[in-house]
């Protein structure tokens, strides 16, 4: 795809070379962050591209390597961010999935400066990227910090935040989903939110400074949904603003909510860490996950299975699939998933035919082991013949009809457990 403009590219490359205008202490001043962080200039671009294997632009050198060294160390003759518009590195005029890879490399933990403006620089490549339709998001974690990856933006879905109980509302009231916490528990998750109940100041519109603490503000969020209540000593529901109360004597998933909007202002990473160390000691099968509190016991589309895939149309509808799938539309998300599998399918085209691609896929995720070889082989053509003969698209009106969103059920997470391990194979 290349959804990226011009614009867009010629403003990123303009705030690495001229740097970004922050606020500090009511002053407003310019800072600089070099895009290969810490790194050498080549050490980074090494990461993304065999500079050896790469033609030289100086008829004195036979790879890029050597001519980079010459023009950047040695001479230091190349423009700064001279990269961003060099034809070899496909970076101008190449594919928005190339641009993605180098910009999220460039705030990689290895790469990165930790004591530099690498976040501020991070915030404002991600507002750019926004208008075209892209999101650098934190996909993974290596020695807890951040590794981020890029997915399709959406708008509306990153308008408004819809907690728990909500998002699995139909579910709870199918009680395909039940939840209890016994008070014991939630107090540990009490200890821990009023831990992090930081207090911070704000300004209102007439100017005057006010305190707030981090629980005003997730009450005040709650209430854009519902109002948060909590049983009293007479067993009656009633109206609460006492986090304790709200936490120890509310419904369940109330309290889940609570622990995603707490994160949502929570700058501490150790958080999520440890709210699922306290959910997986008193065994509730929930984790918190980037934000959103998730089922331990569901297959769903992770960050970390979106990661590895540089192909904008896979990734779109996988993230399409896992939305529906969490607004308990499985009809239309198994759709998208099977919509997925069979772009998957393709992922090497057009280097390779559609039946060559997915060869390649199987090869690599069974290291070429005979067994292995069959057991995926016969996987891929299950599912695709599943594809045939139901009606998963819901325009085929030939195919057996699926009835039970049980049976939907099935298909979404049999078929995601195929796509998970294969994008790991995706390179």
């Amino acid at each position: 795809m290349n959804s990226i403009s011009e614009i867009t590219k010629r403003d990123i490359l303009d705030l690495f070379k001229f740097g970004l205008d922050i606020t500090i202490l009511w002053e407003t001043e310019k800072v600089q962050y070099n895009y290969f962080g810490r790194l050498e200039e080549i050490e980074f671009l090494k990461r993304l591209y065999d500079l050896k294997r790469m033609q030289s632009l100086d008829s004195r050198y036979h790879n890029a390597q050597d001519d980079i060294w010459k023009h950047t160390v040695n001479n230091e003759d190349y423009p700064f961010c001279w990269v961003f518009e060099d034809e070899r590195f496909h970076l101008k005029n190449g594919s928005d999935e190339t641009y993605l890879k180098f910009i999220c490399e460039i705030f990689h933990p290895t790469v990165r400066d930790e004591k530099g403006y690498w976040k501020e620089f991070l915030d404002e490549v991600n507002n750019l990227l926004q208008n075209d339709g892209y999101d650098i998001y934190p996909a993974d974690r290596i020695s807890n910090r951040n590794v981020y990856s890029w997915r399709i933006f959406d708008s509306a879905e990153n308008k408004l935040f819809i907690p728990f109980s909500l998002r699995n509302q139909k579910a709870i009231k199918e009680k395909r989903m039940q939840l209890s916490i016994k008070l014991s528990t939630r107090n540990q998750i009490y200890q821990l939110l009023e831990k992090h109940n930081d207090v911070y100041q704000k300004t209102d519109e007439t100017g005057w400074n006010y305190n707030v603490t981090t629980s005003d503000e997730v009450f005040n969020d709650i209430r854009q949904f519902y109002t948060p209540k909590c049983y009293n000593k007479q067993r009656q529901y009633v109206e609460t603003d006492s986090l304790q109360d709200f936490v120890c004597s509310s419904s369940p998933y109330c309290v889940i909510d609570a622990v995603e909007f707490f994160e949502k202002y929570n700058l501490n990473t150790e958080f999520e860490t440890k709210v699922n160390a306290i959910l997986k000691l008193n065994e509730i099968p929930l984790k918190l996950n980037n934000g959103k509190v998730e089922s331990s016991f569901n297959i769903q589309i992770q960050d970390s299975t979106l990661a590895p895939i540089q192909e904008a149309g896979l990734k779109e509808l996988l993230q399409e699939a896992a939305n529906y799938y969490d607004e308990g539309n499985l009809k239309i998300a198994v759709e998208k998933l099977w919509d997925a599998f069979e772009r998957l399918k393709t992922y090497y085209s057009p280097t390779l035919d559609k039946k060559k691609s997915a060869s390649k896929i199987i090869g690599d995720m069974s290291g070429q082991k005979a067994h292995y070889i069959e057991l995926f082989e016969k996987e891929f053509h299950e599912l695709t013949q599943i594809g045939n003969n139901f009606r998963i698209r819901h325009h085929e009106t030939t195919k057996t009809d699926i009835e039970d969103y049980r049976h939907y059920d099935y298909f979404y997470k049999r078929c995601l457990s195929l796509i998970s391990v294969s994008v790991q194979y995706l390179y």
